[in-house]
């Protein structure tokens, strides 16, 4: 520029006008999305939310906030951008049932160097997708435009959601007993974590990713591995309100070994049988492939189970039926006992232990 030429926004690298033009177009997008509590609506400083029009009488707030880690850097690299908006709001939601809450309103944080409406639109797209299948309303969020930040195509996705329970309705695991059977429901994939030590072996073994996967020939091994995250809260949400939960544990980083601790009490310890389900194909593939060792899958993946329910002996069949009826997929896989706080997975490779009342969960 010359000395005498004017300054503006759109010549450092920001349009306004394209930011204005996508709140147009995830405007409808959002509406679709409204529930009791919230119409869902854009344009203000901040979303309202009623609790009392939700029905609540006693609630507790509960937050949560999550990205979707370096799964991300694949949807960008092979330009698959209509998923991870779910991955967003499941790694959210799945995270509030836990805690017995209802998801009722969701907000995203989308950045990039060089706003692309169209790749933009795809993400929320999917974000609202996300919450249509939790049953939350999303009621704002913020598109920031940084050139410099990023590299040219990439971008960065944040949500954050907050839900509510019934005081008397919270699940804190206090009601976790020995003798309690431990069930699992089964994961849609990979879900959201692990994606660092996936991309490594991608480029180490020079990964087709638009091939047929090796493990199923009816599917593009992109598609196998960018499966969004599976959202668990319809199926869950009645057992809960119903008092046939003890516990959940929503399996991330950290696998079952790390997670399924920070819901026991002191003095009672999760055992868990990896016989009990078949490892999902895809999951195979990628021990194979990296030979990696069987804790290190159990404390890296899912491997298979994407939420534990802990309940009742004389529950299980009633919970396991109705789970069923919503389209889960479930296993039996273990029994709380007395014993150290912590969680023994054994299998017929090993026996790996952990004993922790917390793991920070992450997102490779």
């Amino acid at each position: 520029m010359n000395e005498r030429e004017s300054y503006t926004y759109a010549k450092a690298g920001v349009s306004i006008a394209a930011g204005n033009a996508l709140v147009k177009a995830i405007a409808p997008l959002a509406r679709a999305t409204a529930r009791p509590g919230a119409d869902a609506s854009l344009g203000g400083f901040g979303g309202f939310f009623d609790l009392k029009a939700a029905g609540y009488r006693d609630p507790l707030l509960v937050a949560a906030n999550d990205g979707v880690g370096t799964k991300l850097k694949l949807a960008i690299d092979s330009g698959r951008h209509d998923g991870v908006g779910i991955d967003l709001v499941a790694m959210c939601v799945n995270d509030l049932i836990v805690q017995g809450a209802e998801p009722l309103f969701f907000l995203d944080y989308f950045a990039t160097g060089r706003l692309e409406a169209g790749v933009a639109e795809q993400v929320i797209a999917s974000i609202a997708e996300g919450c249509r299948e939790a049953g939350c309303a999303l009621i704002g969020g913020e598109t920031a435009e940084m050139p410099g930040m990023y590299a040219e195509g990439d971008y960065d996705l944040a949500g954050f959601c907050v839900g509510a329970v019934e005081r008397d309705e919270a699940l804190t695991g206090s009601r976790v007993e020995a003798g309690d059977v431990i069930l699992g429901l089964a994961s849609s994939g990979v879900h959201s974590n692990g994606f660092s030590l996936v991309r490594r072996l991608a480029a180490d073994k020079g990964w087709k990713l638009d091939r047929p996967a090796l493990f199923d020939q009816d599917v593009l091994l992109i598609d196998a591995l960018l499966k969004p995250t599976r959202i668990y809260v319809r199926s869950l949400l009645p057992l809960v309100r119903s008092g046939r939960i003890h516990a959940l544990a929503h399996i991330t980083g950290g696998g079952l070994l790390e997670n399924l601790p920070r819901v026991l009490p002191e003095g009672l310890h999760a055992r868990i049988d990896a016989g009990a389900w078949a490892q999902p194909r895809l999951m195979a593939f990628l021990q194979a492939q990296g030979n990696i060792e069987p804790e290190e899958m159990a404390r890296t993946f899912n491997c298979g189970i994407g939420m534990v329910l802990i309940v009742a002996r004389d529950d299980m069949k009633d919970v396991s039926e109705k789970l069923e009826q919503a389209g889960e997929t479930l296993f039996e896989i273990g029994a709380v006992e007395a014993g150290e706080k912590g969680c023994t997975v054994a299998g017929s490779s090993g026996i790996w232990s952990a004993r922790t009342g917390w793991s920070a969960t992450h997102h490779g």
